[in-house]
Parts: structure tokens; C-alpha cells; sequence
């Protein structure tokens, strides 16, 4: 089964829109408004931001983050370049957890990390000794 969909409360869902279609390339489905939106990807993941209503503040765990995987390290440096040249203060990337990586704070309240690829399933393979080509469960 493929993960295909995630809602997540922001703080400003126009801002966090605009941010996240001029820096990721996502795309709105219909126009959305000011407090919600869907946000697709290449591969049809939907994202939807909400706003957070009465609690005025989106609150995630210190870790809580969503990712961007690149193919290369070069491709983490292009984005992390990208993001520098709008004016964002962002670390520079830094070998982290086995891939070229950086986070930068989205407007709205959402950590965002963009990382190099790391192959996983060969990780899991050597960790767990399966090969990961029964991987799917069925219920009974």
C-alpha cells in the first residue's frame, strides 16, 4: 500500500501555499481558500493544509517534519541554493542520518527537511535479512 495523502494544520495556509508551490512545485487542486487547500505533487501525493482555527497556532513535536528526497546530493545543494536566493536563512546541508540533508522553516509553522536518497530498501534488506519482494500483507 502507498502512502498518498497527508493533512497537516498550519499557521497561514495562503503563505504556506505560496511557499510551498514556488519551492517545491506543488500544485493547487482548484483554488482553495483561506483556510484550505490541496496540494499535489508529481506523483499524485495529496497534501492538504488547514488552518488551525481557534488554537491560532499549529503545534508539532520538536522532530515532526515533512521531507523532500532528492535524487543526488547535488540536487539537496540546488534547493538549499534556491532557497538561499529567496532570501530564507537556511544552515547549510550536513551529512545527516547517512544522506546529504537540510531543514528550513516554512511559513506556517511546518519544519521541512530535503535530503539526498538513500537506497531504503536495501537498508532494510541488510538489517532484516529479507529482500523486501514479499513485502505485502494481506488481510484475512
Amino acid at each position: 500500500m502507498k502512502l498518498n495523502h497527508m493533512n497537516l494544520a498550519v499557521n497561514d495556509v495562503p503563505a504556506t501555499r505560496q511557499f510551498l508551490e514556488r519551492s517545491f512545485d506543488l500544485r493547487p487542486v482548484g483554488e482553495g481558500h483561506k483556510n484550505f487547500v490541496i496540494l499535489l505533487d508529481d506523483d499524485g501525493f495529496a497534501l492538504t493544509l488547514m488552518g488551525v482555527g481557534k488554537l491560532k497556532t499549529a503545534s508539532y513535536p520538536k522532530t515532526f517534519h515533512i521531507g523532500f528526497i532528492q535524487p543526488t546530493d547535488a540536487d539537496v545543494n540546488a534547493v538549499h541554493q534556491r532557497l538561499t536566493d529567496e532570501g530564507l536563512a537556511v544552515d547549510p546541508p550536513s551529512h545527516q542520518h547517512g544522506a546529504w540533508s537540510f531543514s528550513v522553516q516554512a511559513p506556517g509553522g511546518l519544519t521541512i527537511v530535503i535530503r539526498s536518497a538513500i537506497d531504503w530498501q536495501a537498508e532494510e534488506a541488510a538489517s532484516t535479512g529479507h529482500n523486501g519482494s514479499h513485502r505485502h500483507r494481506h488481510r484475512h
